[in-house]
């Protein structure tokens, strides 16, 4: 007998097709096993019933990186042309696979390379198909070396018989290597004299044989500046070395990971703190933290073993943690006035070989689980807000002046990726989509996981941000479609793009105020499309016409020839949740943010929608308030707060509460007058007048703050009775909040006013969406928005709905900000031109 299978997912670059030799070995089968473009192709040859063992046992057994998506197989009678089970060459065609995303490096690496006996000791580029980049150094497929990166090293001969070895764990491991033919390191210091062209050079050393972490004092070392550096440090031999003891001086270095450069400096060091806030102008705006585990951080933060769970998860996202007393005295300057830390583990190699030195190198890995000193700031370098720098000579001209030391290495980043921000949420998780693992759920169909979840307990994961660890892993739609291309909108930027009943969100862009961002849309399009062989049927975008993502999709939808699809920002909110959830019936949408154009063409963020396939209605909003210049308002509470006041009728209230404000006596001016004044129905304002009317902030430093530092507030308060009387409905569909405020504004303790709002909001949004449901005969609710990313709120609200009776969805495997924009869009699209 003979079978042919085809599988598809992320089975090519995880270990796959040595899995397969293996257990074809097992069986006595003969036959072959080859990568293409649309992921694993088999043929087996043998006994009936060991081919059907085979095809049971191959779905449940597979690599840990792998996801089976789709099994199938087709049968006929043998031809008794293969003697034994081969492993062949990549073929092409139409690509259907995906290529799996960044992962931590695994046990069986970090045991090598602490091993001093091993010819990877201390190697900060081991790797193996369990472990290590993907995505972020792909070029095409199918997911061979010669479409890496690594395709600028040659395999030297250990190298090579561990990748032409089946039973080995490196069996075409596509970036392995060693330090014999593989990329080095290099620390360089950024100082007053100009950087010379070290990355033509640094390739020219390589491909001459020298070992590249042999290179030493690149560039003149600049005096001054040295005070507190060690004589290893001034005379450095060692990369690693000389970066600990950077960091140890109070130094900033930037550290080449990756999807980019991280800027790092010691946590610990208040001094240090304040020298990289001031030099990346970045004021107020949380850093996060790594640790090398959790011992070193369990002092400052709670941590559930849920929370545990995805610290140490393959993907080593950055996990939101709520803070003990005494964790903002441990670590000054971090998260200043907010609940929660932002803390990761270490999860490349580079990181840990930093970590080991802090220790003193020992031998073995007992070291890892014991408490460190050593806590490090990593923050994305991004100067200005633009994209991450990815490129060699780009950190050197970029981060001059921000940077004192560059540790760099020769492998390029093929794709900018930023670290994704998750956090994990103890709720029960209401509304399940399609989640699957098991053989039966992939073979039919159901999408695997996009997060590593928490298996006891309950609760439910949500991103902040999308990105490393994650990209580009497939969303399984609820039914297949035209192919399109979705571009998001202008804030926390993403793109999409489907094929089949599959949706690929793109790592985090950001935000679309700048050239270069706009720049890095542009470049991540292209590569998702190509690396998907994918031609869009239409492209969708959002509604506002002046986003460089509105114009750009109109652009390509010319060039193409295809339709250009403008989906409204709060439609898209809900069909991102819709999607995900696998929703084809309709639904309604509670969808809350800072603002997004309305199909009325005024600013709209507070929305109580009808959802049905392509096409939704607006059964209700949030009462307007005015904002006080416009968009000005939204980057200021006290004019929010001001325009509150207004409309209690306090307005002699503004220059006394707000006396800093040069503008606060003529504000009122404009508000009577209706001059710039545009109203808005956005929930983001009203969280912006509470915090304004609390005194929790006047001016932000950074977008959402003010909402930030109200849950931070309200946290430390605890749980409080909402305001009986805080809020009115009318029969229009209008909510109502300034009873709320009223009673804020005469609240003298901030904290308790900020807990108050928080419990009063939840009601208030409960009462409004039963009310909607009941009339409109609907008992599910999907939820979406910025808003959502306050745990107090989405807490409460998914409790009072569901004790009421009603299922409620919420965003799971893309963030409910505008992060998700770009697969409502999507979705929304695919059913329109369908």
């Amino acid at each position: 007998m003979q079978r042919r299978l085809r599988i598809t997912g992320i089975v090519q670059g995880v270990g796959f097709r040595p899995y397969i030799w293996h257990l074809a070995q097992e069986l006595n089968l003969a036959g072959w096993v080859r990568n293409d473009a649309a992921g694993v192709e088999i043929l087996v040859e043998g006994e009936p019933e060991q081919i059907e063992v085979f095809t049971r046992r191959l779905p449940k057994e597979i690599p840990p990186l792998a996801q089976v998506r789709d099994l199938t197989w087709s049968d006929g009678p043998a031809t008794g042309e293969h003697a034994d089970f081969t492993i062949t060459e990549s073929g092409a065609g139409q690509a259907a696979t995906l290529i799996g995303p960044d992962t931590a490096v695994c046990p069986d690496c970090l045991a090598e390379m602490f091993d001093p006996a091993d010819r990877r000791w201390r190697y900060a580029f081991i790797n193996c198909t369990h472990c290590g980049p993907r995505y972020t150094l792909t070029r095409g497929l199918p997911y061979d070396r010669a479409q890496t990166s690594m395709a600028a090293f040659p395999l030297c001969p250990d190298c090579e018989r561990e990748y032409r070895n089946p039973a080995d764990r490196r069996f075409h491991a596509e970036p392995t290597a060693c330090p014999v033919c593989g990329p080095g390191l290099e620390m360089v210091e950024l100082g007053e004299i100009p950087p010379s062209p070290l990355y033509p050079r640094m390739r020219a050393l390589r491909k001459g044989g020298e070992p590249l972490n042999a290179i030493k004092g690149s560039l003149p070392f600049v005096k001054g500046g040295q005070e507190g550096l060690s004589d290893a440090q001034q005379n450095p031999s060692d990369p690693i070395a000389d970066t600990l003891h950077r960091l140890q001086a109070g130094q900033i270095v930037a550290i080449k990971g990756l999807g980019g450069f991280h800027l790092a400096c010691d946590a610990r060091n208040a001094e240090a703190v304040r020298t990289l806030r001031e030099r990346k102008n970045r004021e107020e705006k949380p850093f996060a933290v790594m640790a090398a585990n959790l011992a070193s951080i369990a002092d400052w933060v709670e941590i559930s073993p849920a929370e545990a769970e995805l610290l140490q998860s393959p993907e080593r996202p950055i996990v939101l943690l709520r803070k003990k007393p005494g964790a903002d005295a441990a670590l000054p300057g971090i998260a200043p006035g907010l609940a929660w830390l932002g803390v990761m583990l270490p999860y490349t190699p580079l990181h840990w070989l930093i970590f080991h030195e802090a220790v003193g190198q020992p031998a073995g890995t007992d070291w890892m689980d014991r408490a460190q000193n050593l806590v490090l700031v990593m923050t994305s370098a991004n100067p200005g807000g633009e994209p991450l720098v990815i490129r060699n000579e780009e950190a050197l001209e970029r981060l001059a002046g921000i940077a004192d030391g560059v540790l760099m290495h020769d492998r390029d980043v093929v794709v900018r990726c930023d670290d994704s921000v998750v956090r994990f949420s103890p709720s029960p998780l209401m509304g399940e989509g399609r989640g699957g693992g098991d053989w039966a759920a992939m073979v039919s169909g159901a999408s695997p996981p996009t997060l590593t979840l928490p298996r006891e307990g309950g609760g439910n994961v949500g991103f902040i941000r999308r990105a490393r660890g994650y990209t580009p892993r497939s969303i399984r739609l609820p039914r297949s479609g035209p192919s399109v291309l979705a571009l998001g909108g202008y804030l926390k930027n993403t793109i999409c793009v489907t094929r089949g009943d599959e949706a690929f969100v793109s790592q985090h862009i950001g935000g679309l105020d700048n050239p270069a961002t706009c720049g890095m849309l542009m470049e991540v399009t292209d590569h998702l499309l190509d690396i998907l062989q994918v031609r869009p049927e239409a492209v969708a975008h959002d509604l506002h016409p002046d986003f460089f993502s509105s114009r750009h999709a109109l652009e390509l939808a010319d060039r193409w020839n295809v339709p250009a699809v403008a989906v409204q920002h709060h439609h898209a909110h809900i069909a991102a949740v819709v999607a995900e959830h696998g929703v084809t019936e309709p639904i309604l949408g509670l969808a809350l943010d800072g603002v997004g154009l309305g199909s009325d063409g005024s600013a709209w963020g507070g929305e109580l929608l009808r959802v049905e396939g392509s096409e939704f209605s607006r059964l209700g909003h949030l009462s307007p308030l005015p904002l006080p210049g416009g968009d000005k308002a939204a980057k200021e509470p006290w004019r929010m707060a001001a325009a509150a006041l207004f409309r209690l009728r306090r307005t002699e209230e503004i220059p006394l509460r707000f006396p800093s404000q040069p503008l606060a006596r003529q504000l009122h001016v404009l508000l009577e007058h209706d001059v710039h004044c545009p109203p808005t129905t956005s929930l983001g304002r009203w969280f912006d007048a509470a915090a304004g009317l609390l005194g929790a902030r006047e001016v932000m430093a950074y977008e959402g703050q003010a909402a930030m530092l109200l849950e931070g507030l309200a946290e430390g308060a605890g749980e409080v009775e909402p305001l009986a009387d805080g809020y009115s409905l009318d029969e229009s569909g209008r909510l109502d909040l300034l009873p709320l405020l009223a009673r804020l504004a005469d609240e003298p303790d901030a904290a308790f006013g900020a807990a108050l709002f928080h419990a009063t909001l939840a009601q208030a949004l409960a009462d409004w969406t039963e009310r909607a449901a009941r009339r409109e005969g609907l008992t599910t609710v999907a939820l979406g928005g910025g808003c959502f990313l306050n745990h107090i709120l989405s807490r409460n609200l998914t409790r009072l709905l569901t004790e009421r009776g009603l299922t409620v969805l919420t965003a799971n495997q893309a963030p409910p900000n505008d992060g998700g924009l770009s697969l409502g869009q999507a979705w929304v699209a695919m059913q329109q031109i369908r």
